[in-house]
C-alpha cells in the first residue's frame, strides 16, 4: 500500500496497480517537470509539477467513481510531458499545445508501463483513451485533467484557497459520465477563475518570458546538435545540466534575472498561448 499525500486533496493510498505505475521510473520522472514550464526559474514559488497533477487527476477520476481503468488512464495521461512542459510546443510550432500527446505512444511504447500493465491484467487500457469521460473533455465543457490544473496552479498563485476548492468539488456531480456542475453560480464562479487562469497566470508578463526565452534556448541547442529531443524526455534540472554543459549557463542566467525583460513583446508572446474558454454544463 502506498500512501500518497497531496497539498489540495489530502492523504490519500493506492495499491496493485496504481501504486507499481507510480512508482514507475517514468511516472518518477514527472516529479522533476514543472506544471509551468520554465516560469519557476522567474518564480520559485511555482515550483508544481506534472507528478502531483497526475496524481491530482487521479485522485479526482476515483473520487467521483471512475473504474481502476480510468484511475490508470488520469495516472498516465501526462507521462509524454517533455521537460519544461508545454514549452516544446514553442520548440517545434505545436501551436494547439499537443506535442505531448503526438508523441504519447512513441513514449509509452519505450518505457516499462506496457509491462506493467500487462502484469497486472489491464494491457487493454491504452486502446481506449478516448472511452474515458470523467478524465478528458474538449473545452468548454469541465473534466478531471481541467479541474485539477484550474485548481492546482491557482492555489499556487494564490488566487484561490483550499475552502474554494473544497465548496466547488462540492458542486459537482457525474452525469453521464461527465463532470457537470450543480447550479449556475458555480458554473459562473469556475468559468471566472478560468478566464483568471489564463489572462492573469498564463499571460503574466513575466511567466510567458520565461517561456519564450527558453523555448529560444532549445531551439539554438537542438538546431546546434547539442541536444536531441530525445533529451527532453529527461526531466528540468538534468536538462538545465546539459545545457549549462553546451555553453548556455549565461542565458539561462538571464532568464532568471529577467535580462532584457523591458525589451519583451508581451502581446507577441501572449497571442501564441492557446485560446481557452469554459463554460461548463449545469446538472437540472
Amino acid at each position: 500500500m502506498l500512501v500518497l499525500k497531496d497539498m489540495i486533496y489530502g492523504d490519500w493510498e493506492v495499491s496493485g496497480v496504481l501504486e507499481a505505475l507510480i512508482l514507475s521510473a517514468p511516472m518518477q520522472r514527472l516529479k522533476g517537470v514543472h506544471q509551468g514550464g520554465a516560469i519557476f526559474l522567474v518564480d520559485p514559488s511555482q515550483k508544481h509539477t506534472r507528478y502531483e497533477h497526475s496524481l491530482g487527476v487521479c485522485w479526482l477520476v476515483r473520487h467521483f467513481g471512475g473504474s481502476t481503468e480510468e484511475q490508470i488512464a488520469a495516472l498516465l495521461h501526462d507521462i509524454s510531458h517533455t521537460a519544461f512542459s508545454h514549452v516544446a510546443d514553442q520548440v517545434f510550432g505545436h501551436a494547439d499545445e499537443d506535442y505531448h500527446e503526438q508523441i504519447f505512444g512513441e513514449v509509452i511504447s519505450r518505457s516499462a508501463i506496457p509491462l506493467i500493465l500487462a502484469e497486472h491484467g489491464y494491457d487493454q487500457v491504452l486502446k481506449h483513451f478516448d472511452q474515458y469521460t470523467l478524465l478528458e473533455q474538449p473545452l468548454p465543457d469541465l473534466c478531471a485533467d481541467r479541474v485539477d490544473y484550474t485548481m492546482r496552479d491557482l492555489y499556487h498563485a494564490g488566487m484561490i484557497s483550499q475552502p474554494d476548492i473544497n465548496h466547488f468539488l462540492s458542486q459537482l456531480v457525474v452525469e453521464g459520465g461527465r463532470l457537470t456542475v450543480v447550479n449556475e453560480a458555480a458554473a459562473r464562479w469556475i468559468s471566472r477563475q478560468y478566464q483568471k487562469l489564463n489572462e492573469e497566470y498564463f499571460k503574466k508578463p513575466e511567466y510567458l518570458f520565461a517561456n519564450q526565452r527558453m523555448a529560444e534556448v532549445l531551439k539554438k541547442a537542438i538546431a546546434a546538435d547539442l541536444i536531441g529531443r530525445d533529451d527532453l524526455q529527461l526531466d528540468d534540472h538534468a536538462v538545465i545540466a546539459k545545457l549549462r554543459y553546451c555553453g548556455y549557463g549565461q542565458e539561462l542566467e538571464a532568464i532568471g534575472q529577467l535580462e532584457r525583460f523591458e525589451n519583451f513583446s508581451v502581446r507577441g508572446a501572449a497571442e501564441r498561448i492557446k485560446r481557452r474558454e469554459l463554460y461548463p454544463s449545469v446538472f437540472i
